[in-house]
């Protein structure tokens, strides 16, 4: 690692505060920065611990799951409340790495993050949650703006994440061996926002909504509705894992059985 300073300030303020500095980093979990400050790709001047802003927290009201960003994918995958409300995200948080992953990685880290492979920025698009800050509320839509790269500004802080709870929803992913990240991940969702489709792992830009898959569904949710829909390879991922073609033909596999185990 390079040499950086280190901050844990007690206030939301004062985190804003320390973010102001050049080239601050803000720690969460931890799961994606620690590494990447022992790869050595990245230098920051001062990371910012936001462990101490008390930000944890599950709340549901009867149309919607608020999750604080500090929220651990382990509590999300435990939580009494969440697998009664909206149990396809609790489902997806507990396949989320392994059990040192998911204790110590966070949904608002995941999110600032917007990892193309990650699993919640799927979820967050297919039900239209809303993502708030120490300055705004975030539309899905407006949020995520292409691989590594989110609307947030330098020193904005996630705070919670509000998700309009669906009528219905499944998500499946197929996971690279290793990482446990989403080679390809389908989430379906019928709800306040509308029908939805989502993919991630998939798109070079990150997470993508799946429109001709979304119209089939709209006249008749089921896997079959699926059949024959083809998705172009154009602007997929190919790498060692999976071309771009074979990752094309995983969408739709996916997408079949998100439609079959959705609740």
């Amino acid at each position: 690692m390079y040499d950086f300073s280190y901050a844990k300030p007690a206030s939301l303020a004062d985190a804003v505060k320390a973010l102001g500095a050049e080239d601050a980093k803000a720690l969460a979990g931890g799961q994606t920065l620690i590494p990447v400050l022992k790869q050595r790709l990245n230098r920051p001047s001062v990371v910012v611990d936001l462990a101490g802003l008390d930000l944890a927290g599950i709340k549901v009201t009867g149309d919607a799951v608020v999750i604080g960003a500090m929220t651990t994918h382990a509590a999300i995958a435990d939580s009494p409340e969440v697998q009664r409300a909206f149990p396809t995200l609790a489902c997806m948080a507990a396949g989320i790495g392994d059990i040192q992953v998911r204790n110590r990685g966070t949904i608002g880290g995941s999110l600032a993050n917007n990892d193309p492979a990650a699993d919640y920025p799927a979820a967050v698009l297919a039900t239209g949650a809303t993502i708030r800050t120490n300055r705004r509320a975030l539309a899905a839509e407006d949020f995520f703006q292409g691989m590594f790269t989110t609307a947030l500004e330098p020193d904005e802080i996630i705070t919670e994440v509000s998700f309009p709870r669906p009528r219905k929803a499944g998500y499946q992913k197929f996971r690279n061996p290793a990482s446990r990240y989403a080679m390809v991940g389908v989430f379906v969702a019928d709800g306040p926002a509308g029908l939805r489709v989502t993919v991630t792992g998939a798109g070079q830009d990150g997470v993508f909504r799946h429109e001709a898959m979304e119209q089939a569904l709209a006249k008749s949710w089921s896997a079959d509705a699926l059949d024959g829909i083809v998705t172009p390879a154009d602007g997929l991922n190919s790498d060692i894992h999976g071309s771009a073609e074979y990752r094309a033909h995983l969408i739709g596999v996916m997408a079949k059985r998100a439609v079959a185990v959705a609740i």
